[in-house]
């Protein structure tokens, strides 16, 4: 997680000259400005330590832009406090410092915050970096600058001596948000033809017969969804012979504005790029609004517009403009088909849900030819209307993610023969192998490559996003490795069995968990399984450990239980669970050459031998399975080494013979059962 430290410049020597009512109504004044800031960004203060703040991002649950929040928390607490006058004439100046890293947190304490809440050497970090921040700055330490490369601008400093630490720490100052640039998609798709296909279709036949449609392409981060979008808007440009057209917004990390993608959606529309100039913004405006609008309307709707675009907050004017934008991308369907998409939906405020759902509902009571494509996480719930379609977006095939791997290493000069290490940890997750790929090309060792920062965190955050129950069966699973069973959960985690059934279906909805066999279950990313089982303490990690360990033989003994019959267990168990004092049929073809013939002999008792003793019948397994035996005799059987007749077979006890003692073999160990049936074991 992250970690937010400010401190007061000067803070002693401003003290010294105040009185006591001063100092407290400054305190309160700086105090409150902080926690405010902190709370908008939705970081806990975890303690004041005298005119100091500690924050923490991240502590309960994260979102994947845990440094973002934090570095904008940071930038965002600098302005507040310039411009608020405290008491009398008097100007604080902070420094704030961030860094990020693994850390021991108290949940419990995690809500509101409190003393001893985080335990880790980045607390520490966080306070150094401050202490070499300018007044008025915020530093950054290396993974922190990391994690918001493309999303704050940064100026990198020389590295600061620490005590106790080798070498010096590197350090970055945040200038500021910037907008992040588009992805690159200049590679060749590969995969993903039947989801192509699928949402091709769809968005053809709401051009083709007026009537909308709504898709929604859902998959995990690093799954290709903005990949799949950008190739759909590249690919489809016309349908049956008429040109298709196409608006486009994603949704920024926290925006500081709701109505920001609808302002990109406008922009869009009109053809104007960030940074053009006043004068710009509204001749693009009046050029592709004047086809659309009546010239009263347009008149008064260009300045509006021009206020959403400067602030698409959820302001009554800025909520105005958004009504003018959908009823100018409305007329615009009208003129030709229209294709609105949205991608990371999930990040957006809820009143962009509001307008899309608005724009597809009028679009459908005129039958027009638009479609709004939507991309979004699993976990993320939306009420889509009726009609909607949702394109599951799954894991690459094997050879798909060998193929994307031998071109993503091609293209950043990296030997070809690396495939064969990275493929299974990507886990056909197009996402995830660019970022090995682009790790090793900035020097992470090929031998043993360490998981990217990037993966780190956005698989953290798909943790987060899971209830505590399934929380907890996924970081448990991962202790187990390879294909677990929801009975293997239920132990390890000390439930009632079948406890666990209902949140492995809910993993297995969600694309986490994939189902293997019988009952078995195993992780769809690797890296999902590795920062589960990080997450847990090494205390507990250690008790799951132990408990999976002492269950494997009483797993195998229990599940031959429940195969078979339990009125007979001495057909289905006498195959599944082999032992020499079993008993087996003396005849038969489901025999190895040379193996040891046994021999049926009554069990000690009250009861007496007797000149017939039951004799097994002979059976075939056929098929694999052994055939309904007839009614055997009430007597217990067991089975004891045969002594080999004159003829080469055994004789049974009792049959051509005077009655004798029957040789007693002592009787097995049973496994008891909660529900009362017993096997040899």
């Amino acid at each position: 997680m992250t970690v937010l430290f400010a401190d007061i410049v000067g803070s002693t020597a401003l003290v010294d000259r105040l009185d006591p009512e001063d100092v407290r109504a400054l305190q309160r004044a700086y105090f409150d400005t902080v926690a405010g800031v902190l709370h908008r960004w939705h970081g806990v203060v975890e303690k004041y330590v005298g005119d100091a703040v500690m924050a923490l991002f991240g502590a309960r649950q994260s979102d994947g832009f845990d440094a973002y929040r934090a570095v904008r928390a940071g930038l965002e607490i600098q302005a507040a406090l310039d411009r608020r006058q405290m008491v009398g004439d008097i100007r604080l100046r902070v420094r704030v410092g961030v860094a990020t890293g693994e850390v021991m947190v108290d949940l419990g304490g995690a809500v509101s915050g409190g003393h001893g809440v985080a335990s880790g050497a980045v607390i520490t970090s966080a306070a150094r970096l401050q202490e070499y921040a300018p007044p008025g700055a915020v530093a950054l330490c290396a993974v922190t600058a990391r994690a918001t490369a493309g999303l704050i601008a940064q100026r990198q400093l020389a590295p600061v001596p620490v005590a106790g630490r080798v070498p010096p720490m590197s350090v970055w100052h945040a200038v500021g948000p910037v907008r992040p640039g588009a992805d690159r998609h200049d590679g060749p798709l590969i995969g993903r033809r039947r989801e192509l296909a699928t949402v091709r279709d769809q968005l053809s036949r709401a051009v083709r017969e007026h009537t909308p449609r709504w898709v929604s392409l859902v998959g995990p981060t690093g799954s290709g969804r903005s990949r799949l979008l950008h190739e759909l808007t590249r690919s489809l440009t016309s349908v049956d012979g008429v040109a298709v057209r196409w608006c486009v917004a994603a949704c920024q990390p926290y925006p500081d504005q709701v109505l920001a993608p609808v302002a990109e959606l406008l922009r869009g529309l009109a053809g104007i790029r960030h940074g053009d100039g006043p004068a710009t913004v509204r001749d693009r405006l009046a050029d592709a609004l004047t086809p659309l609008l009546p010239p009263a309307r347009l008149a008064t709707a260009v300045p509006v517009l021009e206020g959403l675009l400067a602030a698409p907050d959820g302001s009554a004017a800025a909520q105005a403009g958004a009504a003018i934008c959908q009823d100018a991308l409305l007329r615009l369907a009208a003129r030709g088909p229209l294709l609105v998409a949205v991608d990371d939906l999930d990040r957006a405020a809820p009143a962009v849900s509001r307008f899309l759902h608005a724009l597809f509902s009028a679009a459908t009571a005129r039958r027009l030819p638009l479609a709004v494509v939507t991309l979004h996480q699993p976990q993320w719930t939306d009420s889509r209307p009726g009609p909607a379609r949702r394109v599951t977006i799954r894991p690459l095939a094997t050879v798909q993610s060998g193929r994307l791997l031998r071109q993503l290493l091609t293209r950043a000069g990296q030997p070809v023969a690396l495939v064969d290490r990275l493929l299974p940890l990507v886990g056909g997750r197009p996402g995830h192998a660019a970022a090995y790929v682009t790790s090793i090309a900035g020097g992470a060792d090929p031998v043993a490559p360490a998981l990217p920062e990037t993966v780190r965190r956005a698989v953290g955050a798909e943790l987060d996003h899971l209830d505590g129950e399934r929380r907890a069966v996924l970081m448990a699973a991962a202790t187990l490795g390879g294909v677990v069973s929801g009975a293997a959960l239920d132990r390890v985690l000390g439930w009632t069995p079948g406890r666990s059934a209902p949140a492995l279906r809910g993993l297995v909805s969600l694309g986490l968990l994939l189902p293997r066999r019988v009952d078995g279950y195993a992780f769809a990313a690797p890296a999902l399984r590795r920062v589960a089982a990080e997450r847990l303490p090494r205390a507990l990690r250690a008790v799951f450990t132990r408990r999976a360990a002492d269950t494997p033989r009483l797993d195998a003994a229990l599940a031959a239980l429940r195969s078979g019959p339990t009125s007979d267990i001495t057909g289905p168990l006498r195959r599944r669970i082999p032992s020499p004092t079993m008993a087996a049929p003396t005849r038969g073809t489901n025999r190895a050459p040379g193996a040891r013939r046994l021999r049926v002999v009554a069990s000690s008792g009250d009861v007496p031998p007797t000149p017939t003793v039951a004799t097994p019948v002979p059976q075939t397994n056929t098929g694999g399975h052994w055939p309904p035996e007839p009614d055997r005799s009430p007597t217990p059987i067991r089975a004891a080494l045969a002594t080999p007749g004159s003829a080469g077979r055994s004789a049974p006890a009792g049959v051509g013979a005077a009655p004798r003692a029957v040789r007693v073999v002592p009787r097995p160990p049973l496994i008891s059962r909660a529900d009362g049936l017993a096997a040899t074991a």
